[in-house]
């Protein structure tokens, strides 16, 4: 997993509780906005739609027909890209009982969770298709990279009638424990007196984040992080240097064709992200371009992410579409020296040096 990047101080930040680079913005009411605009809606919306794919594989479960797959992996779909987008959120309550590992484990660099999948199916072990048991279990077993296998991987067809009772059942559990953990984090993160409280009231007391300037760097260091994790760990994962260097296997989520819809959640939330909190308020008036600029690259990567239709493995074959990604490449690059170097820069923050471990 890659490590995350570190905001160190290199000047006193006025965000501490008063003015930060402009007027009157005060850090906690950042993070308040922060959270009140994207954090818990990005959240509450995950629990909703993982409540739907848990009723659409129940259902499928009852009565097994095309149709009803055909639903079940609309909802998993739809559940990804809601995912997409709270993902960026990766500390607080999802970090909680494993639960940013059991909702997805990736990369699976070796395999090992795909081969933990093909031997509970192939042994039909009784107790993966209990959500209670199931979530004991290894984290690669009971999230969405385990549904989309049971969905999508080989032997999928036999869901759309009643021959693998079994791969239905294991599905729905691993669609009831996905639920389970959304709604887990969903209520964590509307609690008055719980982790939103701790990151939006900084103070000496505080045992997370002891004044405005490290709540506000945990903020800044999502973007920062993220547009790493994207570009250097999902896309390049995949997208070689040149075609014959390509992996599409090594895609994030490729059996269900939603790669570029996971790369366009991951900018919009941080889109959404960015205007809720408002941070380019925080800015100098001659440094305001900054945020529409931010705001302008994130939407185009967006657009250039969903206008990527298909299979991976055609997408890389496509020249045009293949130029769509070296071109999300080029966004990603351009919004990281924008917030990583210029905007960290006005607030007094240097981005420190972060490494893919390769683990």
């Amino acid at each position: 997993m890659p490590k995350r990047f570190l905001l160190a101080l290199v000047l006193p930040l006025a965000m501490s509780g008063v003015t930060p680079a402009s007027a009157e913005v005060k850090a906690t009411d950042v993070i308040e906005r922060a959270i009140d605009g994207f954090v818990r809606p990005a959240y509450a919306s995950l629990h909703r739609h993982a409540e739907t794919l848990t009723k659409s594989m129940r259902n499928l479960c009852d009565a097994p027909s095309q149709s009803a797959l055909d639903a079940a992996r609309a909802e998993y779909s739809a559940t990804v890209e809601a995912w997409s987008v709270a993902e960026i959120i990766g500390f607080g309550p999802i970090k909680e009982s494993n639960r940013l590992e059991r909702m997805l484990y990736w990369p699976d660099r070796k395999s090992i969770g795909l081969k933990q999948v093909q031997a509970a199916l192939a042994g039909k072990d009784p107790t993966a298709t209990d959500r209670v048991q199931l979530a004991g279990k290894s984290v690669a077993m009971q999230g969405l990279g385990a549904l989309e296998f049971v969905l999508y991987g080989d032997g999928a067809e036999a869901l759309a009638d009643k021959d693998d009772p079994y791969r239905c059942a294991y599905g729905a559990a691993v669609a009831s424990n996905i639920e389970t953990m959304a709604a887990d984090v969903d209520e964590a993160w509307k609690k008055p007196d719980g982790f939103a409280s701790l990151w939006a009231n900084p103070g000496p007391q505080n045992p997370l984040y002891r004044d405005g300037t490290e709540a506000v760097t945990e903020l800044v260091g999502v973007f920062i992080n993220e547009l790493e994790m994207v570009r250097d760990v999902r896309l390049k994962g995949f997208l070689g240097g040149k075609p014959d260097a390509d992996k599409p296997k090594l895609a994030i989520f490729w059996r269900s064709q939603s790669t570029a819809t996971s790369l366009a959640g991951n900018l919009s939330g941080m889109d959404t992200l960015f205007q809720a909190s408002q941070l380019g308020d925080a800015l100098p008036e001659d440094a305001r371009w900054m945020a529409d600029s931010i705001h302008i690259q994130l939407v185009n990567g967006v657009a250039t992410a969903k206008s990527i239709q298909g299979p991976i493995d055609k997408a890389l074959a496509d020249p045009a579409l293949r130029e769509k990604l070296d071109h999300f490449a080029l966004i990603t690059s351009s919004l990281t020296t924008l917030i990583g170097t210029r905007l960290t820069a006005e607030f007094g923050l240097t981005a420190g040096f972060s490494s893919l471990d390769g683990d």
